[in-house]
């Protein structure tokens, strides 16, 4: 009998313990379930929810209706009204030098002298020669009044005469030459000689510019010749100097179209009382034209240029559906860019007037975003900018 009750004793002992492995296995797999189905209902509120985007602050610049009037730009370069290298017209050896190097000369103020003491030694001889002839022809002369001498012999004298004085006058212009004089007011170079040189004809001495006016020479295309007249404004710039503007008139236009370039050569006159332009300067200029038209203008830093087209980022008011909140939100617009005046430039489609776009920083920025304005630290744009580091 004992030995009957131990088998059944261990049976219902595996029983039992296999009921319990099996409940703590569903409490496991229960438990799982639960977990996932947290996670589950995690991950679809995360995909189902779309996330609050981050407000950024930005600099705001409102799209501005402005009256422009049209230009036509070019690139030119500067020539002074009056210049010359100053040459001699014979040889010689140089004397005296009468100017410093970057100085100023007056109209006939001597700048060099060559050695003339040859000339001068045969002009006395010259002149005495010519005083002879001068006594002898007024000696046959009165001969010839008495019928003493033949109407020949006077002529002969007259002719002597004339011929002794021509070489007098020659003699004179030469010792002239040899005094280089200032053709005309200007600021001198760098001299070309140095006193003792012995030079030839032709010889550059110094170079001599008047640089008050100047002109601007450059071109533009035959097809604005019909907008051109004398008179019109010019205003011209140069890397050289940078911040200034120079403002002048076109006072020349060219008889004759260039038959290569199709340009036309034209020139504008500047006052230049300063010196700052100097003849060869290489300069930018715009020829204001008389009309005008309406423009829609912005700051030049609010365009985002990519290759496959210029655009703004235009700055909107959205409500929220749910919440009835207010933001300003982001908005992307291409836009076509027309001509640019210092900080600013022109928009020809895409924007309209009372627009508020975005001012700096667009690189960093993506449709739909949601800003904050602030202006305090904006940069001021301007038509004319001088920049602090000129």
């Amino acid at each position: 009998m004992h030995d009957v009750a131990k088998p059944l004793r261990r049976e219902a002992k595996v029983k039992s313990t296999r009921k319990m492995v099996i409940k703590a296995l569903l409490a496991v797999g229960a438990l799982v379930l639960v977990i996932c189905g947290i996670k589950a209902m995690q991950i679809v509120t995360m995909v189902t929810t779309k996330p609050p985007m981050p407000v950024a602050t930005v600099t705001s610049a409102p799209v501005k209706e402005e009256d422009w009037a049209p230009m036509l730009s070019a690139v030119g370069a500067v020539s002074a009204v009056q210049g010359a290298m100053v040459s001699t017209e014979l040889a010689g050896t140089v004397s005296e030098i009468m100017f410093q190097n970057g100085g100023v000369a007056k109209k006939g103020d001597v700048i060099l002298k060559l050695d003339a003491s040859q000339e001068e030694a045969l002009l006395r001889s010259a002149e005495a020669e010519a005083e002879l002839a001068r006594t002898d022809l007024e000696r046959t002369r009165g001969l010839a009044s008495q019928n003493v001498v033949s109407k020949a012999e006077l002529d002969a004298a007259e002719s002597k005469f004339r011929r002794l004085t021509a070489v007098v006058d020659q003699m004179r212009s030469n010792i002239r030459k040899k005094t280089i004089v200032a053709p005309f007011d200007g600021e001198l170079g760098i001299r070309q000689v140095n006193v003792g040189q012995m030079i030839n004809a032709g010889q550059q001495v110094v170079l001599l510019q008047s640089l008050d006016p100047v002109y601007v020479d450059f071109a533009l295309p035959q097809q604005h010749l019909q907008n051109l007249s004398t008179g019109l404004e010019a205003r011209v710039r140069t890397d050289a100097l940078p911040g200034r503007e120079f403002v002048g008139k076109l006072t020349a236009i060219n008889s004759a179209v260039d038959t290569v370039t199709r340009n036309l050569t034209l020139q504008a006159t500047l006052e230049n009382p300063d010196h700052a332009l100097r003849p060869g300067m290489f300069i930018k200029i715009d020829i204001v034209l008389p009309e005008k038209h309406k423009s829609l203008v912005i700051p030049g830093s609010a365009i985002s240029y990519a290759p496959y087209g210029d655009s703004v980022f235009v700055i909107e008011k959205q409500k929220d559906n749910k919440t009835g909140k207010e933001s300003q939100v982001l908005r992307q617009q291409f836009v076509r860019v027309g001509e640019a005046r210092g900080d600013f430039v022109s928009i020809t489609t895409g924007l309209k007037a009372g627009e508020t776009v975005v001012g700096t920083g667009v690189f960093k920025l993506r449709n739909g975003m949601a800003v904050a304005i602030n202006n305090d630290l904006a940069p001021k744009p301007q038509i004319n900018p001088t920049p602090i580091d000129s």
